[in-house]
């Protein structure tokens, strides 16, 4: 039953994943990302897309590793329940938790527990850099936007009515870049928080459950014990 639950985080990011793209062939199926794309003169739409593709197969990688520590703690959890001591942790950050925990006093257990919850936490940290990142883009695209509206203005020498539709083109021109790279900087943004907020929760579960775990067990965990290897599924 606890492995069940565990291998849920995984199967929530690739649900989520699914339907992003889902969402994105809609558009793309109807021209809205080619009009975005092609009408940004300055590329930012495109630098914003390629960020949030890399940013979210590191997502992807995140979730995937995590799943993992939390299906070796849910072993440990079910082998304790079933009285068997002779079950391990001895992979991944889980892993170097119990080594230490195993080499300390119970005083040190806290400590420990907040570290372990730091280093759960700068895995994700990346992720909510670059949500941030993409949405400071779509601003520098409003910007860069407004200022290609307002270049032409700047170079009317007089107010000829046959020079209007040229200048209202180049300003319509500017506009299309600074509301494009403005959605899509919101829209990427949005989407990258709600997916580290999958796996934020998850990891803070995980921790939460560990504290318990600690706080119930002893600490002793002897290097002739069964070690739950990464390869376990």
């Amino acid at each position: 039953m606890p492995s069940r639950i565990d291998t849920s985080l995984i199967y929530r990011a690739l649900i989520l994943t699914g339907l992003v793209v889902f969402g994105f062939y809609l558009a793309a199926d109807r021209g809205l990302v080619a009009l975005a794309l092609n009408s940004d003169r300055s590329y930012i739409s495109w630098v914003i897309l390629g960020v949030y593709t890399l940013a979210s197969f590191h997502w992807l990688w995140s979730s995937f590793h995590l799943t993992r520590e939390r299906r070796h703690f849910s072993d440990l959890e079910e082998a304790r329940l079933q009285g068997d001591q002779t079950i391990s942790v001895k992979d991944g950050l889980l892993g170097e938790f119990f080594a230490r925990l195993g080499a300390t006093s119970n005083d040190n257990a806290n400590a420990l527990l907040n570290a372990f919850g730091d280093e759960l936490a700068n895995r994700h940290a990346t992720g909510h850099f670059v949500s941030d990142v993409l949405l400071k883009l779509g601003l520098l695209g409003t910007v860069v936007g407004f200022i290609l509206m307002l270049l032409p203005v700047g170079e009317i020498e007089d107010f000829d009515p046959s020079m209007m539709q040229q200048l209202l083109s180049a300003m319509s021109g500017g506009m299309a870049v600074a509301l494009y790279t403005t959605i899509a900087g919101l829209v990427t943004s949005t989407l990258l928080k709600l997916q580290y907020h999958v796996v934020d929760t998850s990891a803070a579960d995980l921790v939460t459950r560990l504290q318990v775990f600690v706080d119930t067990e002893p600490h002793e965990y002897g290097d002739g014990a069964k070690g739950v290897n990464a390869d376990a599924s």
